[in-house]
């Protein structure tokens, strides 16, 4: 079976897609921040540290400039073959996670706060969360957490979220994906593909329904063994690239396709965003509180 990257990579080749490559188009990743990779060199538009209020980018812990790379890398240190989704579109980075890629739920409500209070001043389109944790009955800052997720989807945003990696049993969507309004990502290949060892993923991606009986999550797209960006790249031994899994490498791949979208009708609304990835994925034959509506198909999403 091909890498999972290598079929991504073929999906989104330009000649599919008419040469558009997001310009023009803004994602704001909360996450734990971004290393000024040579694939990202040019396209990062702003950083935020909610953790720590450093004003020079960093990541800590690498999960950040990973996701970003899935959405936004130019494939330049491979020759192309590690090419983003969007490798035209530009990238909001802030940080709301630790070292451990773990993070308190007040820091990201502040790393939503800036994103609307600086929306516009950014130009920012879709917000990435490949951020997840499972709810907890009565919890009222996962309460709130719900309604400054909903107040960006209010505010015009295409919001983007993780699944979350705790499936595969019933209800294991976690927050903020559980919300009706955002698109929720899972992921396609969990349970299936096979490494370069041969070995097996584990079936993790979040399942639904949600307590409120919402179906989640709403669309598929692969997340397990996706090379992207390595956000420790500069530092001596590391290599410009790494592979990681989980629902957290599929949400940016259906973020980049967002910006792919958008830049092709950069009037569309985020709620039309929604239904046409929804109409126009493909249907797996799994159920619908595992695959949603389908697997995200691009060539489909940017057609006519």
């Amino acid at each position: 079976m091909k890498h999972v990257r290598e079929a991504i990579q073929y999906d989104c080749d330009d000649t599919l897609h008419g040469g558009i490559d997001g310009k023009g188009v803004t994602v704001a990743v909360l996450d734990t921040g971004i290393t000024n990779h040579p694939d990202l060199d040019g396209r990062i538009a702003a950083f935020g540290d909610m953790v720590s209020g450093k004003k020079i980018m960093y990541d800590d812990n690498s999960h950040g400039t990973h996701v970003a790379g899935i959405i936004a890398g130019s494939g330049k240190m491979s020759s192309g073959f590690y090419r983003g989704i969007a490798p035209g579109c530009r990238i909001v980075a802030i940080k709301v996670l630790d070292k451990r890629g773990e993070g308190k739920i007040r820091d990201l409500i502040d790393g939503i706060r800036a994103v609307l209070n600086y929306q516009e001043r950014w130009g920012i389109r879709i917000v990435n969360i490949s951020i997840g944790t499972l709810p907890h009955e009565g919890d009222t800052e996962e309460a709130e957490l719900l309604r400054w997720v909903e107040r960006m989807w209010d505010a015009g945003l295409v919001v983007i979220t993780a699944a979350g990696n705790y499936g595969p049993g019933r209800g294991t969507v976690t927050i903020p994906g559980i919300s009706p309004k955002v698109i929720t990502v899972g992921a396609s290949d969990d349970g299936e593909l096979r490494d370069r060892n041969g070995k097996i993923g584990k079936n993790y991606s979040g399942r639904g329904p949600t307590k409120d009986c919402v179906c989640k999550p709403d669309i598929v797209a692969p997340g397990s063994y996706v090379t992207s960006c390595n956000g420790w790249c500069g530092l001596k031994n590391h290599k410009m690239y790494s592979v990681k899994s989980g629902t957290s490498m599929a949400a940016p791949i259906v973020s980049g396709a967002a910006a792919l979208l958008l830049c092709k009708y950069p009037d569309m609304s985020n709620v039309e965003v929604k239904i046409r990835m929804m109409e126009r994925a493909d249907d797996t034959g799994k159920s619908r509180h595992v695959q949603g509506r389908g697997i995200l198909n691009i060539k489909k999403l940017l057609d006519r």
